[in-house]
């Protein structure tokens, strides 16, 4: 039997330009959220002189790594603020997940005691507002002498970061079928076995999110950075984005600026794009049951 084909020119007109309307302003958006990224890799790949008389301007008659070579002599060096940036996100984003992904899991599967008054406890963390409890968190961490260090930073990170990453696990692991579970233990699985080659593979796209998400506030974060490390050789990239911009008698080196926003901006992107497909299934994870 022979099928007919559906094309374009077989839509009704109203379906045709509601179609090219809406590709018309997906195109408006993505240039809107690209020219900030080419504006700024642009002006780190003009000569220092140039980036300086005409920062707005996108092209420029010569390119030059001028700009990233002058990153070397801000402080430490712009290799010393990434590699501490890296381990600050690394660490982060195993903490995060190994602490996540059990208590989701708990809270998904397990029924216990106070199980929803300490869920609602969890989440309610998420409304403190980090500058409030700046003090105390100074003073916590210098008594355990981790002030001024970098595994110091990375606890207070994964601190704020735990409820939300254990509010997408809960979600990511809740979407699974118990069936499952119960089938694994009449095998004779233990809830471990259970946990790392059933659930875990199922919920994969939860823990990618969890991972971006943990990475990405990590890697952009500031103000604790700024307040819990005094030390220049353990400064982070946004920190030396900062010491950039100031400058020279409050002169901002938009070309060093600009070269360090490039820096600082390629992991992202590239872990995005790596990632894009979990994270938009570990947004949704749970969504529907």
């Amino acid at each position: 039997m022979n099928v007919p084909k559906h094309t374009s020119s077989a839509l009704p007109v109203g379906e045709r330009l509601g179609f090219v309307a809406f590709v018309a302003v997906s195109i408006l958006f993505a240039i809107f959220f690209l020219m900030p990224i080419i504006w700024s890799f642009a002006n780190s790949l003009k000569p220092a002189a140039e980036a300086l008389a005409n920062p707005a301007a996108l092209f420029s008659k010569a390119f030059s790594f001028e700009n990233y070579r002058r990153l070397e002599n801000v402080g430490a060096g712009w290799y010393v603020y990434a590699g501490n940036s890296i381990l600050i996100a690394f660490g982060t984003i195993v903490l995060t997940v190994l602490v996540s992904v059990p208590a989701g899991y708990g809270f998904a599967k397990f029924r216990f005691p106070g199980q929803s008054l300490i869920f609602v406890v969890v989440m309610a963390t998420m409304m403190i507002p980090f500058q409030s409890i700046l003090t105390p968190l100074f003073l916590i961490l210098k008594i355990l002498r981790l002030q001024n260090n970098l595994f110091g930073l990375v606890l207070i990170y994964v601190t704020f970061q735990l409820p939300f990453s254990i509010f997408m696990m809960r979600n990511a692991f809740d979407a699974v079928p118990r069936a499952l579970i119960e089938a694994a233990r009449i095998d004779g699985a233990s809830q471990w076995t259970i946990l790392r080659r059933i659930m875990l593979p199922i919920a994969l796209p939860g823990v990618a999110t969890v991972a971006m998400f943990a990475f990405l506030n990590s890697w952009n974060e500031f103000l604790a950075a700024l307040i819990f490390l005094s030390d220049q050789n353990k400064f982070t990239l946004p920190i030396m984005l900062v010491n950039v911009s100031s400058g020279i008698y409050g002169i901002i080196d938009w070309g060093a600026l600009q070269a360090g926003v490039t820096v600082t901006m390629v992991p992202c992107i590239i872990l995005f794009l790596l990632l894009q497909r979990y994270y938009v299934r570990g947004l949704t994870a749970g969504a529907v049951k």
